[in-house]
């Protein structure tokens, strides 16, 4: 690579705008970004370091998305143990956070002995708008809704075919006057089902192709005319699905959680959980960081199998604030002896089309689960985050919650350090029974060089 040649030419173009920047190949446009940075050569070199060995797949790896220069490695792990509905899984996650996966891992094992996860899908529904403006006689369109209900699902039919065939497709379409928030705005609000498929493009495809037919209806039956004006301002999917459901929970007796943790009996732990739960639903700050680590679980199973986690996290914070304040997705009941903790949570998640099939390692995924269908993998990703929650907060009104993370951090803290072989497995040891900061980890292996 001719860098030092093009060093000035690309200091040029960093001085304004670049045009044509997704048309360069791409070792130009690793010499653009190289040319930004101190150490430009160091930067080349650790790119190409990044690329898969094999260009057949590192080029599959560059189409799915745009301007790539290399990978970004995630861990690739897995959770053991878990009873889903009497089956038995291990469970594919991808997170950089090493506690997650053992989060998931002991809380797994630990229902495993009670039951298991029990979970179920409530509904499969997603939905999908055309906005459009109509100045005029609304009664006249409004009464028109039936007529464009049948016209608009008889003439996509061409784009439904497929997902009939499966199970899914139009479920219902109906239009919603929305002029008292937004001055002559009106919505044509669509159902869907997706069967084991997310469903965006097929969304969008028949919601666009409704943006076109709307008017063509409005027309053919007079509706549209000087006096009534429509326009469509835009056709998108909504990532808000608060009825496509499932609902997760574990159960046992209280004392199956006697002599488990700290000096608490097991009645006093479920009842110090609860509390912890309740301030979860009333404490928008708290709720927040529960929820979280609910999502700690459900976007490391939909990174490995090719979801959509961005989708997945929007919609599910939207449903933690359907009734007017964010509160926690989870809930607790404790009734006599019996501990009773469900996650109720809005998953549209997919296992055909998208990267479920593309990515090699997200096909292996779905094969490591058993090629689940979309409604199994929300099971399946629910209980992972019921999993992760439930660990968490056991840890927070216990051990607290610092004690366990930074001891699955302690090896990111040496690889910071630069320590060998050797200097890791003598703080492991030496961390073993103490609390792991940064601060004494740099101070301990100071000392230790130091003799």
């Amino acid at each position: 690579m001719h860098f030092s040649g093009l060093k000035n030419q690309i200091q040029m173009i960093n001085k304004s705008i670049i045009h044509g920047f997704s048309r360069l190949t791409k070792e130009h446009k690793i010499e653009i970004v190289a040319a930004r940075l101190k150490d430009p050569e160091q930067f080349i070199e650790e790119i190409r370091n990044y690329c898969h060995p094999d260009p057949e797949i590192q080029q599959k790896f560059e189409e799915f998305s745009e301007n790539t220069l290399a990978n970004y490695f995630m861990p690739y792990g897995v959770a053991p143990n878990f009873l889903i509905n009497n089956r038995n899984y291990i469970v594919p996650m991808v997170v950089e956070e090493s506690s997650v996966v053992a989060a998931a891992s002991n809380s797994a094992k630990l229902w495993f002995e009670h039951g298991g996860f029990h979970s179920r899908v409530l509904s499969m529904v997603k939905l999908g708008h055309v906005y459009f403006t109509w100045r005029g006689n609304k009664d006249l369109l409004l009464k028109k809704t039936s007529g464009i209900n049948k016209f608009l699902i008889d003439n996509t039919a061409h784009l439904t075919g497929n997902m009939k065939k499966r199970g899914g497709g139009i479920t219902h379409i109906e239009i919603i006057d929305m002029t008292g928030e937004l001055e002559n705005m009106f919505q044509l609000k669509a159902s869907f089902n997706t069967a084991d498929s997310m469903g965006a493009n097929f969304i969008n495809s028949c919601l666009e192709e409704f943006s076109v037919l709307l008017p063509q209806y409005l027309f053919q039956h007079n509706i549209i005319t000087e006096e009534n004006q429509f326009q469509v301002i835009m056709s998108i999917l909504s990532n808000y699905t608060p009825d496509c459901l499932v609902e997760c929970y574990v159960e046992c007796d209280v004392s199956a959680f006697d002599g488990l943790y700290s000096n608490l009996t097991g009645n006093e732990f479920a009842r110090k959980f609860e509390q912890a739960i309740k301030i979860a639903q009333v404490d928008s700050y708290r709720a927040a960081t529960h929820n979280k680590g609910i999502f700690n679980g459900i976007d490391a199973v939909a990174l490995a199998t090719g979801n959509d986690f961005r989708a997945i996290e929007a919609c599910g914070h939207a449903y933690a604030s359907r009734e007017g304040k964010y509160q926690s997705l989870t809930d607790i009941v404790l009734s006599g002896n019996q501990f009773r903790y469900t996650l109720k949570i809005p998953l549209a998640m997919g296992t055909v089309g998208g990267l479920t099939k593309n990515h090699p390692l997200a096909k292996r995924s779905l094969e490591i689960l058993g090629n689940p269908g979309a409604g199994e993998l929300m099971e399946i990703a629910a209980a992972t985050g019921l999993a992760n929650n439930f660990s968490a907060i056991r840890s927070l009104i216990t051990s607290g919650i610092q004690k366990g993370h930074m001891k699955m951090h302690l090896n990111n803290i040496l690889n910071f350090l630069k320590a060998t072989h050797e200097e890791k497995e003598k703080l492991a040891n030496y961390f073993a029974n103490r609390t792991v900061s940064f601060r004494e980890v740099k101070r301990y292996l100071e000392n230790l060089r130091s003799g």
